[in-house]
């Protein structure tokens, strides 16, 4: 049990797979009308890198968190077959990057093994987050056919008690373990997902522990955003304390594991990661530091856009703005082109003590966590205990 985050114990753990390392995604060669549509308006250095894709809505848990508020639906509105290729066709013009086909729950989408496809054909890093509960040989098959690279499983408790109380669904737990044991079988990597909340943070180091034993190749946490079902939460976010504690703790466990280790929604991570590296005299490069070498903290509309199940692209599924809609603009345009996009690329803007930070450019703050909290995506991130120098 993780009394204090910030203490490490000295055991080393080991994990069976080593991680999987993301492909850098490589700008494709644009046709002469869309480089003719954009000649002089591209904002240097923001080069779309990973979508998150909501295909669907309808989801069969109920989980406590849902930025989506998901249920078994059907939602009307989303997306068709035809229409996703168009907007792939346009994601192409301009890169090459990862896309998360995700949800709701994206196994419950009929053609969602076409679109992956699709993609594939495309030259994107075609991935998948599913809860886990409905994955079955036949389906784990057709993720490997139609080229999905990965899938990320969410467990937000080491045992059935816990992650099923969060799930909302009884069972989810031993259905989602069972999704697992089939992607190990067919050899599909995977990754485990964790929110934390205060009801399971003194459970995160079982949950790593357990990630290591499953034969995950990654394990995610994700820092509680009060959106969709997760406003019901707000008592249940961590303080600012804790959250700094979790994140040194975090840290301390690239040199323990040898699974990879991403913070998420919680850019304060990568000032953490500065902070640390230069104390024991470490340099940070991708050599020593992978990914974490060669990111940010808040990735919305920087390197990273949400894209939702009736197409409406925002920086993140957390921050529910309205950047352009697929069905209006072309996704090269909303990308390049949003009033939204633009002020969260232009660091230098931020409010508060988020715009004095000399680690702005390398964390940058919630903007999700900032805009729930006063209204303002651009205001300072709530809780962050970091005064600037």
């Amino acid at each position: 049990m993780m009394n204090d985050p910030l203490k490490v114990k000295n055991q080393k753990l080991k994990t069976p797979n080593s991680p999987a390392t993301l492909r850098s995604a490589g700008r494709a060669e644009l046709p002469a009308f869309a480089e003719t549509l954009r000649a002089g308006r591209r904002t240097p250095n923001f080069q779309l890198r990973m979508v998150a894709w909501e295909l669907i809505r309808s989801c069969n848990l109920a989980c406590v968190h849902c930025r989506a508020s998901s249920e078994r639906g059907p939602y009307p509105g989303e997306l068709t077959t035809k229409e996703c290729f168009r907007v792939m066709d346009e994601i192409a013009t301009i890169a090459q990057p990862v896309i998360i086909l995700t949800g709701g729950e994206p196994l419950l989408r009929a053609d969602i093994f076409e679109l992956a496809e699709y993609g594939t054909k495309k030259g994107f890093r075609m991935v998948m987050a599913t809860n886990g509960t409905l994955i079955t040989e036949e389906n784990v098959k057709a993720m490997k056919a139609s080229g999905i690279q990965r899938i990320s499983i969410s467990l937000d408790g080491p045992d059935a008690e816990t992650h099923d109380a969060f799930r909302r669904v009884k069972g989810a737990f031993e259905r989602s373990l069972r999704g697992i044991e089939i992607a190990k079988k067919y050899d599909l990597p995977f990754q485990i997902n964790t929110t934390i909340t205060r009801a399971n943070l003194h459970l995160i180091e079982k949950i790593l522990r357990l990630s290591i034993d499953l034969g995950a190749v990654a394990h995610h946490i994700f820092l509680l955003v009060p959106t969709g079902r997760g406003k019901e939460l707000q008592d249940q976010e961590i303080s600012a304390l804790d959250y700094e504690k979790t994140l040194h703790w975090f840290y301390e466990q690239n040199d323990q594991v040898d699974l990879q280790l991403k913070a998420t929604c919680a850019p304060h991570y990568y000032r953490i990661l500065r902070q640390q590296a230069k104390k024991e005299g470490k340099k940070i490069t991708p050599q020593t530091h992978g990914l974490d070498a060669m990111t940010r903290g808040c990735l919305g509309g920087i390197s990273f856009c949400f894209i939702s199940h009736v197409g409406q692209v925002q920086p993140c599924g957390y921050l529910e703005l309205d950047c352009g809609n697929v069905r209006v603009k072309p996704f090269p345009e909303i990308w390049e082109e949003s009033r939204i996009f633009q002020d969260l690329r232009n660091y230098d803007g931020y409010g508060g003590k988020c715009g004095r930070c000399e680690f702005r450019k390398v964390c940058g703050g919630c903007r999700a966590r900032a805009y729930e909290i006063s209204g303002d995506y651009m205001a300072e991130e709530p809780y962050c205990i970091y005064e600037p120098a």
